[in-house]
């Protein structure tokens, strides 16, 4: 199979020297590619701003904010079995992108922001890909996977707990959730992020193979 897989985090200028961005590492991504490409699969990783050495034998695509991650992203699923989006792309971006270093000053900033681009929802709802998508939550973490999964047309979507600080984010280690559109549910126990990429990715493929009408 050909996965893209997204990874990271992104970031939306305000000036030439800010950014608006988030906690996200890309581990788990990167994770995901590299255990995609232990199982013989071929892999394009798009990548936020991270400090992680790209698996050898993936393609690299870097990009920095929201639309170019969308961009990308469009582009590489032209000719993809599984799209695994596991970046964290920004929410909001800054209405605005001053063309100068904004001065400090006295006064209270304000900082107006509009939606980014939902790379989810922009997806063709007919498709000949399987889609997984991520549920970062720090509260009511399996209503709000379930809602993403409808909302966004994912065949699945996988959650983590961001409650506990000693994983997911920045951390070498994951637990995760994964909901189906069929009702399904799975649990992967605490583990470094390679190993849970790995029972991922048999997952993923084994849920895709039954989903897609390709033959493999």
């Amino acid at each position: 199979m050909k996965f893209v897989v997204t990874a990271g985090p992104t970031r939306e200028p305000i000036d030439p020297v800010r950014f608006l961005s988030n906690r996200s590492s890309g581990k788990m991504g990167y994770a995901i590619a590299e255990a995609a490409l232990e199982s013989d699969h071929d892999v394009v990783l798009i990548s936020g701003p991270v400090n992680l050495a790209p698996p050898a034998g993936a393609k690299l695509v870097k990009v920095i904010t929201s639309d170019d991650m969308h961009d990308a992203v469009h582009e590489e699923v032209r000719a993809c079995d599984v799209l695994v989006m596991c970046a964290a792309v920004a929410d909001y971006k800054p209405a605005r992108v001053a063309k100068a270093k904004i001065k400090k000053g006295d006064e209270i900033f304000s900082l107006d922001l509009i939606p980014a681009r939902d790379i989810l929802k922009s997806l063709p709802r007919f498709r000949n890909f399987f889609v997984v998508g991520f549920a970062a939550e720090t509260n009511d973490v399996e209503e709000h996977a379930r809602a993403k999964l409808a909302t966004k047309n994912c065949d699945m979507i996988v959650a983590n707990d961001l409650s506990d600080p000693t994983i997911g984010m920045e951390s070498d280690e994951n637990a995760v959730t994964i909901f189906s559109r069929n009702g399904e549910i799975e649990k992967i126990s605490r583990a470094s992020k390679k190993i849970i990429a790995h029972a991922l990715v048999k997952i993923i493929c084994a849920k895709a193979k039954k989903v897609l009408t390709k033959n493999f």
